[in-house]
Parts: structure tokens; C-alpha cells; sequence
């Protein structure tokens, strides 16, 4: 793949980030969370482990080659993954895509209705098990992505949290 990349558009690969991905990557975040991170890691486990780093100008801790996530910890325990534009999961949506197409994919998906009166986005919750996507939209694309266990997503939805 990589020498068709480079046939077809004349240049060099990307050169690889930090942690050995290749730059301009889309990351995947399913529902047990990330490469080497999963929900409830704690806080501590992920430090020493180095991908977890709370010395940067940030609104929280943040993970160490995932700038385009955002951590959410409750009790020292990673319950959920607030997703920027540079992630997608497995299923292959990102912020954008059409909202039909996430029901397409998430049929069993549940329509949460944003409080009247607020400047908030609606919400889509595919849940599985104890884990879900919520996926907060305009009524035509998606906006943004919070991965991770299920009734903290539900209850991010409904008291108006964002990771700062």
C-alpha cells in the first residue's frame, strides 16, 4: 500500500509520529477504548505506564500521542473517550459524516433529545453491553464522539459535561 501511496502521488510516506504511527493517521477508538489504553485504566497505571501526562497546557491530563482525544476519568478510573476530528471507530464514523448513515449503521441506536432552551447538541447513544458511542449531532451531521462506559456517557449527555 504504501508504494502505491507513493507511485500514485509522487511524494514520500508520512514520516512516522513519536510513538511510531504514522502522521495523518485516523485513530480508532472502539469500546474497550484505545491501543494500549482501555477503560478503567487508572489514572496512576497510566502514568507510570507514560501515556498519561498532566504537564501540558491543557484543560486536564492528556494522552501522551493522542492529541485528538480527551481523556475523562471518574474515581481515578478512564470511563470515557471525547473523540476529536481525528478519530473515527471501527465502524468507520467520523465527525461530519451524515447522522442517517450512523443509524444505518447503529439501528438500535437512541435518540436523546438536548434540553429546550440550551446550546446543546442532540445525541445518538449506541449502546453494547455496559459500554456505548454517543454521538452528539446538529439533526444532520455528527459533531462529536465520547466513547466509553455507558451510563457516564448517558449522564455526560444529560448534565452538559465536556473534558474541560
Amino acid at each position: 500500500m504504501t508504494a502505491a501511496w507513493i507511485t500514485s502521488s509522487g511524494a514520500h510516506p508520512p514520516s512516522p509520529a513519536p510513538d511510531g504511527r504514522p502522521v495523518g493517521v485516523v485513530e480508532v477508538v472502539d469500546l474497550n477504548g484505545l491501543r494500549n489504553i482501555e477503560f478503567g485504566d487508572t489514572e496512576d497505571e497510566l502514568t507510570r505506564r507514560g501515556i498519561l501526562r498532566s504537564d501540558v497546557d491543557a484543560c486536564g491530563p492528556a494522552l501522551t500521542g493522542h492529541d485528538a482525544i480527551s481523556p475523562i476519568f471518574v474515581d481515578d478510573r478512564l470511563v470515557l473517550l471525547w473523540l476529536d476530528d481525528a478519530t473515527r471507530t471501527p465502524q468507520g464514523i467520523t465527525t461530519g459524516i451524515p447522522i442517517e448513515e450512523v443509524r444505518a449503521r447503529f439501528p438500535s441506536a437512541r435518540e436523546l433529545d438536548a434540553p429546550q432552551g440550551m446550546h446543546r447538541f442532540d445525541g445518538l447513544i449506541a449502546r453494547q453491553g455496559d459500554r456505548a458511542y454517543l454521538f452528539l449531532h446538529d439533526g444532520y451531521a455528527v459533531r462529536k464522539i465520547i466513547a466509553g462506559y455507558a451510563d457516564w456517557a448517558q449522564r455526560l449527555f444529560h448534565e452538559g459535561h465536556s473534558p474541560c
